[in-house]
């Protein structure tokens, strides 16, 4: 299972980029208290805040998948019989992947619109939006792909319940 391990491996560097926006994130916040107590602004702060917001989201998402960490109905889940939570696990897998996909799709699409007719944001920093929207379809594609192999897995452990 190299494709795996090559896999595990990518979603694990982009969640270290995710944990440094973080990190980023914590020591803007308190530039910008200090520097506001000092009565100095600094505009394009609060804009790069926004796109790691954007990034750190799309970047480790993946991982958070791997992990079992979303956001899960437990309180529905632990009523439920091994094998009904394994078949709903199946079927919200499933309508994950999908939404994934459908989402990288309309990121590729619209990334690339952007790319081709050269769109500036029309902000302090004036940046071209492409490169901020790139993360979308990319984050959107590793998070389909963690969904297909959790939904893998659960139809694995389906299976052999039934035995």
């Amino acid at each position: 299972m190299k494709a795996a391990a090559i896999f595990d491996r990518t979603i694990d560097t982009l969640a270290v980029g995710a944990a440094v926006l973080i990190g980023y994130l914590i020591l803007s916040v308190a530039v910008a208290i200090i520097l506001r107590g000092l009565r100095v602004g600094v505009v394009w702060l609060f804009e790069t805040t926004e796109y790691s917001l954007l990034w750190l989201t799309f970047l480790g998402a993946a991982w958070v998948l791997r992990g079992e960490g979303h956001v899960k109905m437990d309180l529905l889940l632990t009523r439920l019989n091994p094998k009904a939570q394994t078949t709903l696990n199946i079927i919200t897998s499933i309508i994950g992947a999908l939404i994934c996909l459908t989402l990288t799709w309309f990121g590729v699409k619209v990334t690339w619109d952007n790319f081709q007719s050269g769109y500036f944001l029309h902000t302090v920093m004036a940046p071209p939006i492409y490169p901020i929207l790139t993360v979308i379809p990319i984050g959107s594609f590793l998070l389909f792909i963690q969904f297909l192999r959790r939904t893998h897995s659960y139809v694995r452990n389906w299976r052999l319940s039934r035995d």
